[in-house]
């Protein structure tokens, strides 16, 4: 992960990834849209899911074990502020306290990244 982020080129990225979290299933249309901000982006596939572990999914992750959780898209103003607000307190106990979490709780978007992995795939081929 880069020590200095481009925030302009990290929110669609961030927009992009928020879908994971949403309390719904995701459509073929849902993936294709992901991969292509992926693919527009600077950054790799792998580089976008740790773009993910750290900086979206401390934010969001909340939001798939509640019951009434958000369904329709998170407010993106409110998404990018909530991740830089999350990023400018990290330090190396929340570092590990992030990673953690992410080893108990990504199971509930592995299905989502191996989707994602096959359409990004199949796009830039």
């Amino acid at each position: 992960m880069k020590d200095t982020l481009n925030i302009e080129e990290r929110k669609p990225i961030w927009v992009a990834l928020s879908d994971f979290y949403l309390d719904t299933e995701l459509q073929e249309s849902d993936f294709r849209y992901i991969a292509s901000k992926i693919i527009e982006s600077p950054y790799s596939f792998e580089e976008v899911r740790e773009i993910d572990k750290y900086e979206v999914f401390p934010v969001l992750q909340p939001n798939l074990l509640n019951v009434a959780g958000e369904w329709s898209g998170f407010d993106e103003e409110w998404l990018i502020n909530s991740i830089i607000e999350s990023l400018s307190k990290r330090n190396t106990v929340r570092k590990i306290a992030i990673e953690s979490l992410h080893l108990t709780l990504k199971w509930m978007c592995n299905d989502y990244w191996e989707k994602l992995e096959l359409v990004y795939n199949e796009i830039k081929s």
